[in-house]
């Protein structure tokens, strides 16, 4: 199948593994890096309709499946990093700036409110598209509208309220792109705000293991109840598939020790998914994207 030209970088079979956290999976059939906003547009008007199409960011919350991911995978590069201050109130933050860029930005600018993303592991794009949060605040807190690219190659603003947010989930369609935001906060002073980005940072590394080869948290919260206690109850705390481990410092993380595969991985968090639901009744749904077709 004849793709449309670009001006950007289209590489064939590339390898994902080296891309995401898990460091295990398969390789894109496709994967796109569009030198700007036009390059990704115009490429996406001219594909095939037939052919999928999904975006990666800092590969944090995924697992890539060991049979790769068929279609075209788009990774947003440096032209999509930028954080600009728009207001003394306001961040444009590019689709693929990062969740530390974006809150330092904003520590610098007396901006506050935005702390929170300083630990969610991704890139704009990503956190707009899953309502990412933590500490009490989501993405849909602070965002005032984004840009995107649909699946048919059309530009777009949506404002918050044109994006159904609910916990993790946002009705963005299929093959859509986030390319750029808008957050709004308060103004604060430069020091509060790095104190309390200070204390984020210091919390995640005593209570996650963020040195591992992980996903982040691999289940959403249930009502009413913590996900990493529910796992924890039911024994699951160190349990092992090949080199896939339920972290044992924060039982709602899985690990990959060294070789583990992505099917493993899937496996092990399957297994611990029974093994609550055998216990509590509850049953887990899966915060991790899982994406691609098996080996």
């Amino acid at each position: 199948m004849a793709l449309p030209d670009v001006r950007g970088r289209l590489t064939k079979g590339a390898p994902l593994a080296p891309l995401v956290w898990f460091k295990a999976g398969g390789a894109a059939q496709w994967l796109f890096e569009p030198k700007d906003a036009d390059d990704l547009s115009a490429f996406l008007r001219g594909l095939d309709p037939e052919m999928p199409v999904m975006a990666l960011g800092l590969g944090s919350n995924l697992i890539v499946r060991d049979g790769g991911v068929p279609g075209i995978v788009v990774r947003l590069g440096k032209a999509f990093a930028q954080v600009d201050r728009v207001d003394a109130t306001t961040l444009r933050c590019g689709g693929g700036a990062s969740g530390i860029l974006v809150s330092s930005t904003a520590r610098d600018a007396g901006i506050g409110g935005v702390e929170f993303l300083r630990s969610i592991p991704g890139t704009v794009g990503g956190f707009v598209r899953m309502n990412g949060g933590a500490y009490g605040r989501e993405v849909r807190d602070v965002l005032v509208a984004c840009d995107v690219v649909l699946r048919s190659g059309e530009r777009r603003t949506l404002d918050v309220a044109d994006l159904g947010y609910t916990y993790r989930h946002s009705a963005l369609p299929p093959g859509a792109v986030v390319i750029a935001a808008t957050f709004r906060g308060h103004a604060a002073d430069p020091a509060a705000i790095g104190a309390e980005m200070d204390r984020i940072a210091a919390e995640r590394e005593a209570s996650q293991p963020l040195r591992s080869k992980t996903g982040g948290s691999t289940f959403k919260n249930p009502d009413g109840h913590k996900a990493w206690a529910l796992i924890d109850a039911a024994g699951c705390r160190g349990l092992t598939r090949g080199d896939a481990q339920v972290s044992e410092k924060h039982c709602n993380f899985l690990l990959n020790l060294g070789t583990a595969t992505a099917a493993d991985i899937e496996a092990l968090g399957e297994e611990v998914r029974d093994k609550v639901k055998a216990q509590s009744g509850v049953t887990l749904e899966w915060e991790i994207q899982r994406v691609g077709v098996p080996a």
